[in-house]
């Protein structure tokens, strides 16, 4: 997109927005096409600036592939946080957590494939984040908060690891979308009408607490 009077305007009243705008484009072409395959002349065309002003926030292509990488983490925890997860009781805030998990992936492809991209790239952007370091570490540290509760209630087991139910967590959330195109192709697409994801997403929350709940 060429620079204009709208733009311009644009930059200097809301350079915020601008921001948003192109990391938003920008989580979208690199979950499409990769960091080697994205352009930022397609980046540009879908936003409200320049190239050369993506250039100016970002510095290069794979500095505003690490900022979009941050984006599409942040957007995921703070959804976890307005979940208000403490108001609730340990059963109920569990259930709610994994259901969100579960849901916020299905509607978010783009995190999922921005995840498997950096995974081919063995993490080395994610790796030198501080940011998603501290989001992650902020939610291991909420899971750890509501384990604590669950066992002092006498909900939870008592060697229930927050990583490790993190790690389960998101596997079941998380093979739902990044497998969709093959699972859909070998079985047929059955699981992913909109009763066949309510069906999963009740059994992803039920064997979650199925394992946790002290017994």
């Amino acid at each position: 997109m060429k620079e204009n009077a709208k733009t311009k305007g644009l930059w200097r009243q809301d350079p915020d927005r601008v921001r948003r705008d192109i990391l938003n484009s920008a989580v979208a072409e690199f979950a499409r096409s990769g960091l080697s395959g994205a352009k930022i002349d397609d980046i540009s065309a879908k936003t409200a600036t320049s190239k050369r002003m993506i250039y100016y926030y970002f510095g290069d292509k794979e500095g505003l592939y690490a900022r979009a990488l941050e984006a599409a983490y942040a957007k995921v925890r703070d959804g976890e946080r307005k979940l208000d997860l403490d108001a609730l009781e340990p059963r109920a805030a569990l259930e709610a957590l994994v259901a969100f998990t579960f849901d916020h992936h299905r509607k978010n492809p783009d995190f999922i494939r921005m995840v498997m991209i950096e995974n081919i790239h063995h993490a080395d952007y994610l790796r030198h984040s501080k940011l998603i370091r501290d989001l992650n570490e902020g939610a291991i540290s909420r899971l750890s908060d509501l384990i604590a509760r669950g066992t002092a209630s006498g909900d939870f087991r008592a060697d229930v690891d927050a990583t490790e139910l993190h790690w389960q967590i998101s596997a079941l959330s998380f093979f739902n979308v990044s497998n969709k195109p093959t699972f859909s192709a070998l079985f047929g697409a059955s699981v992913y009408t909109r009763e066949g994801q309510k069906r999963l997403r009740d059994r992803a929350v039920a064997m979650i607490l199925g394992d946790v709940l002290k017994r």
